[in-house]
């Protein structure tokens, strides 16, 4: 289903529809976000959809009202201006829910569903209904469905590891040789040595877990000769 400029008759309606569907939607997706706890919930997308949409209509609305104006003017309308913009703008709102925490990054999914719904409302605020209605299902069930197969998939797992000993040359090589044992990969490892204090610092990123291993991985660092402290996330 499809319409523009009216529905039944009425410019206000046609808006005021567009405006509900592109709320509801928004707020179906940001319900399952809302249930999972992430930063931007039902409110943060259904806010979103609406104002992806409202600026939809705004774009459509210029051309409608100064289309008019013949080639001789100055006047020159791109009726998808505004409407372009949303697409950049909405990567600042989604920058803001990722996190980093060493080699792990959260909040991808949130900030690709913030995107999605922006699509979503200016779907709706075209008037492409349809189109609306079956991104709207597709997104749901991504995020529903597509989540229970996490623990069917076989992933690697990061692991950031941090030891702090006292200073001896042979220590690099008994981790590396302790990591391998352990059947992981270093994908990353950095060091740093306080004379003052004999002391030394390593950071390591292991990978290729098929399994939770890091209380495994420190109690074989702990056995290793001068370790005073040990971290993983």
């Amino acid at each position: 289903m499809f319409f523009g400029n009216t529905f039944m008759g009425s410019w206000e309606l046609s808006v005021l529809v567009k405006l509900l569907l592109a709320a509801l939607a928004g707020g179906l997706v940001g319900l399952e976000r809302e249930k999972h706890g992430r930063p931007a919930g039902m409110r943060t997308n259904l806010l979103v959809a609406v104002g992806a949409c409202t600026m939809t209509i705004i774009s459509e609305a210029f051309y409608l009202k100064y289309g008019a104006f013949g080639g001789e003017t100055v006047l020159r309308l791109d009726p998808s201006r505004i409407a372009a913009q949303i697409v950049t703008g909405i990567g600042f709102l989604g920058a803001g829910v990722i996190i980093k925490e060493g080699a792990t990054v959260r909040g991808l999914t949130t900030a690709a569903t913030l995107w999605a719904v922006a699509g979503l409302g200016m779907a709706f605020g075209m008037g492409h209904f349809v189109l609306g209605a079956f991104s709207t299902a597709i997104v749901i069930m991504s995020l529903v469905f597509l989540k229970k197969l996490d623990p069917v998939i076989r992933k690697d797992r990061y692991l950031t590891f941090t030891v702090t000993a006292r200073y001896r040359e042979t220590l690099n090589d008994d981790l590396e040789k302790l990591v391998k044992e352990l059947g992981l990969v270093i994908t990353d490892i950095s060091s740093q040595v306080d004379f003052e204090q004999d002391e030394i610092f390593f950071r390591l990123v292991v990978t290729q877990q098929k399994r939770r291993i890091g209380r495994e991985l420190t109690a074989a660092v702990s056995q290793l000769e001068g370790v005073k402290k040990i971290y993983y996330n």
